[in-house]
């Protein structure tokens, strides 16, 4: 398998090298690319791999620039520090969606859920094994969890995700808070409920805080460039969604 890895910490494409040699040594690393441009360049110049690792904050920009101008027709692992992007990256073909440091155990999860790929196709050369599996891909997107079980008091309750208000954690305590102020706590962190929460439905705001779309009551511009929410039921902490987050923030308010 031929692999192309796109990211522009050092340190960190060394890392997935090494993983990648890890789970096969048979994989072949074509080219470490550290910029849009550069990978604008290199696919102008070579047939797509077999696997693109790709981070999403490159040294001149997004990496979904890359996609404005190249139609990747091959499967995508991404590899970021920053969970916002889930949505887009499920946009593309993207086999899963790893934070940083990334694991062995998670690339090694990513890289056999890529082969149960594979092996559901049927033999196939050149383009047509690349369309067949972005079917399999867009047909076995992961589902997102439905309900959430939570102990109140000596019983044991579901909490439909349509019922929660957002998710905050403090202390090392998550707390699932629903529509009508029920609090409950959960087992997860949230960079964890990140990975099995609709992006739809759910935004990360901060380190503390994940919102339910439903729960923003207003949006009031704030200083530099950032927004500050009124939350329903109300949150007994400002919440201000930084300048970076800002773009992501109105595009999933107006998805």
């Amino acid at each position: 398998m031929e692999v192309l890895i796109i990211e522009d910490e050092a340190p960190a494409a060394e890392r997935l090298t090494s993983l990648l040699q890890q789970y096969d040594e048979r994989i072949r690393p074509l080219a470490v690319l550290s910029s849009v441009k550069e990978a604008l360049q290199w696919f102008a110049d070579h047939r797509q791999p077999d696997l693109i690792l790709l981070d999403i904050h490159l040294s001149d920009g997004l990496c979904f620039d890359i996609f404005k101008q190249v139609e990747l027709r091959c499967p995508i692992i991404f590899c970021t520090a920053y969970d916002q992007y889930v949505l887009d990256a499920f946009q593309v073909h993207s086999i899963d969606y790893l934070l940083k440091p990334v694991q062995y155990p998670k690339l090694e999860k990513s890289l056999q859920k890529m082969a149960a790929i594979r092996s559901q196709m049927q033999p196939a050369t050149g383009d047509t094994s690349f369309n067949e599996i972005i079917r399999i891909i867009k047909t076995s997107q992961q589902s997102y969890k439905s309900r959430f079980m939570v102990k109140a008091g000596n019983r044991i309750r579901a909490v439909k995700s349509s019922e929660i208000a957002y998710f905050n954690s403090r202390n090392k305590i998550t707390l699932l808070v629903t529509k009508e102020g029920q609090r409950y706590p959960l087992d997860y962190t949230l960079d964890e409920l990140m990975t099995m929460l609709d992006p739809v439905q759910f935004f990360h705001v901060n380190r503390n805080l994940i919102i339910h779309i439903d729960s923003v009551k207003e949006v009031h511009p704030y200083f530099k460039g950032r927004l500050k929410l009124v939350l329903v039921p109300e949150y007994d902490e400002e919440t201000v969604i930084s300048s970076q987050k800002t773009p992501l923030f109105k595009a999933w308010l107006d998805h």
